[in-house]
């Protein structure tokens, strides 16, 4: 499932990275946990719990049924 997850991750890079950000891919649990590092501008940005959750995790469950959840890690 990582391999899917890097994919859509590849999606939704040059959003981030217009805006001087990215996303790191940290780990897939069994149970569907996706856990990511944001970084650059993305990392301190008081925006980057919506851009987890209405960008990352929303692509994520569209397009692979098993993503349960995105978390971040720091």
């Amino acid at each position: 499932m990582k391999d899917k997850v890097e994919k859509v991750l590849d999606e939704v890079r040059p959003g981030l990275q217009a805006d001087g950000g990215d996303v790191e891919l940290v780990d897939v649990t069994e149970d569907g946990i996706v856990k990511v590092k944001l970084t650059g501008a993305c990392a301190g940005c008081p925006m980057s719990t919506l851009t987890l959750k209405m960008a990352i995790e929303k692509k994520l469950k569209e397009q692979i049924p098993e993503v349960k959840a995105v978390e971040q890690v720091f």
